[in-house]
């Protein structure tokens, strides 16, 4: 076994990575992890490592001492070392500019083994092809990778930009409880025993919607938060049951004020962290523009694909599914696949296959390819049908014309899939764009087909547009003019993904009760779920709104990575489960008694 040395009183006065050719000829003492150890005929060549960066240090039996010599001979990968050495310029010829520190290396006079380090179960290596799971049971591992430390080095740069943007625009930054009461927000909460009081339950905080907006009513007017929420909910890459948002509120203010706000902070975190000038303001499209043409209010700009409306056209043709959905109340759409024609009938058919998972009763297609028209469709159209079928569609040799017949829900959506699914399939999506819009004019609220009730599209507390507050009590009773309400909500989508939302809040009492009846939310519910902030709306509390952004979301866009899993230093699984921690896990039966808890597991 190697013999290990103590740090004593051994200092660094540099980091690896930040040793240049001004440092040649001066004395240094590093410390970090061998990256990698090499042996060239009795003369060794360690790079060192550390969050900076490496460096090339060098054990010559004919320039360092023997003793430092010798334990250089023990040293193997990711051995913990301490050096003291003169910097010199590397012989010509085995220059690095890989690297930063490419033209220098370290000569070493004294080297102390501070730990060694057993067998790796994976390189530490950015590409590596090893299971995610191994990966985050020995996180501590994956995150001396590179790519790894600089995804969590750039996490911090963008905690410190927030704070300074909003600091700098009066905004305090005041912590909110972990430990609440149980209001659901649409998802299931977490909940957490209390042994004084047996038999209750605090719940983890979806989001700090409620108290952020008693924070109003206490008039500190600005408010924000990089917060912790928590969510029981299904997972998935852009997922987890904990994740963090970057919160904050504001007094007497009007969306145009919160978007102001919001594209600022943006601006300024691409600017300072990434040093790309964003143009502002962004674009902004309602939400029904978003859902008729790209079939989601998450719409993805960087390519186009679009959805083109053709209800007209087929309602006229003989084909029966067509006719039949636009006869029945639903609409005929399609998507022009510029070059899609080069799509095999054994792909086009894998694609109906996709359009039914998504909720489709089928895809119809029209190939045209090499001067040739093909479909199992063309039949039932006439030609004039069909020059104003392909007129519409601007359809060119080449193309390949995909449609969905159905309701309007059904419609967008699948299309909405399907366009993804095509963009990805034909590698169209461009790298290294930033495709901002604001998705507003969100609708209040929608039918909920199970519960038979109106349900808010956000959450209860969003504010209605003005000229729809007057009506609340005309549509209480009548869902059909309730469903033509208006929000003053809005989502801020970036490449497709939904970065962030918020609303203007209702702050008047009489309004937030008449927006409980809309939703068939009774006196008692609503005092039993939301009692405390009812209550503190009665006292004054200002008009107020805010926006909470997704900043596991923001940084796994900002660093191209696949998952937000991606840039949290330690992670849950698809399943919820931490691998290095083996959380979630049993508790002693003591414990639960304590708790007045019994567990009853069913076998299996």
């Amino acid at each position: 076994m190697t013999q290990l040395d103590h740090l004593g009183d051994f200092k660094r006065d540099y980091f690896c990575g930040e040793l240049t050719e001004a440092n040649i000829g001066d004395e240094v003492k590093l410390l970090g992890w061998a990256e990698s150890v090499r042996d060239h005929g009795g003369v060794i060549f360690i790079n060192l490592r550390d969050k900076e960066g490496i460096v090339q240090i060098v054990i010559d039996p004919s320039l360092s001492p023997e003793e430092a010599y010798k334990k250089a001979k023990k040293v193997r990968t990711e051995y913990v070392l301490a050096v003291r050495g003169r910097v010199q310029r590397r012989p010509e010829g085995t220059e690095n500019p890989k690297i930063p520190t490419g033209n220098i290396e370290v000569i070493v006079d004294e080297l102390r083994i501070l730990n060694s380090c057993d067998i790796l179960p994976f390189p530490i290596e950015d590409e590596i092809d090893v299971k995610e799971e191994v990966r985050l049971r020995y996180r501590y591992l994956d995150i001396r990778r590179p790519s790894m430390l600089k995804k969590l080095i750039l996490r911090h740069e963008v905690y410190q930009a927030t704070r300074e943007y909003l600091a700098g625009n009066g905004f305090l930054e005041i912590e909110t409880p972990m430990l609440t009461k149980s209001t659901p927000e649409g998802a299931r909460d977490f909940l957490v025993p209390s042994r004084l009081e047996k038999g209750k339950f605090y719940a983890l905080p979806q989001s700090p919607q409620l108290f952020k907006q008693i924070l109003m009513v206490g008039g500190i007017e600005r408010y924000f938060q990089i917060v912790k929420c928590f969510r029981d909910e299904d997972l998935r890459k852009d997922r987890q049951p904990e994740f963090t948002q970057i919160d904050f509120e504001m007094s007497f203010v009007d969306e145009e004020d919160v978007i102001a706000i919001s594209e600022g902070l943006i601006h300024y975190l691409w600017k300072k962290v990434l040093g790309i000038e964003l143009k502002l303001p962004f674009p902004r499209m309602s939400y029904k523009e978003a859902i008729e043409r790209y079939g989601t209010d998450k719409p993805d700009l960087r390519y186009g694909l679009e959805l083109v409306d053709v209800s007209d056209i087929a309602k006229e043709c003989e084909f029966k599914v067509f006719r039949s959905a636009v006869e029945n109340g639903g609409l005929v759409k399609g998507i022009n696949i510029k070059g899609g024609a080069k799509f095999s009938r054994k792909e086009i058919d894998e694609l109906t296959k996709e359009a039914i998972n998504f909720g489709a009763k089928g895809m119809a297609w029209i190939k045209l390819e090499n001067g040739k028209v093909s479909s199992p469709i063309l039949k039932f159209f006439t030609e004039e049908q069909k020059n104003k079928l392909f007129e519409r569609m601007e359809a060119e040799d080449g193309d390949l014309l995909i449609f969905i017949a159905d309701d309007y829900e059904t419609t967008h959506k699948v299309l909405g899939l399907l366009r993804k699914l095509v963009a990805e399939k034909l590698d169209i999506i461009p790298e290294g764009e930033w495709k901002f819009t604001w998705v507003v004019d969100f609708p209040l609220v929608e039918w909920d087909e199970e519960e038979k009730r109106l349900v808010a599209l956000h959450h209860p507390f969003t504010s209605p547009k003005d000229e729809d507050i007057d009506r609340i009590d005309e549509a209480i009773n009548n869902k059909d003019i309730a469903l033509t309400f208006k929000s003053k909500a809005y989502d801020l989508v970036l490449n497709g993904e939904e970065i962030g939302g918020g609303s203007i809040r209702i702050h008047r009492p009489d309004i937030q009760k008449k927006m409980f009846e809309l939703l068939g939310i009774s006196d008692e519910e609503a005092e039993e779920k939301f009692g405390f902030l009812i209550k503190a709306l009665k006292y004054g509390a200002p008009p107020h709104g805010g926006l909470a952004f997704g900043l596991d979301r923001i940084l796994a866009l900002m660093t191209n990575s696949e998952s937000i899993r991606e840039v949290i230093a330690f992670p849950k699984t698809q399943k919820g489960i931490c691998p290095l921690t083996e959380a979630p896990d049993y508790v002693k039966e003591e414990q639960l008694e304590e708790l007045g808890i019994e567990i009853e597991i069913e076998n299996k």
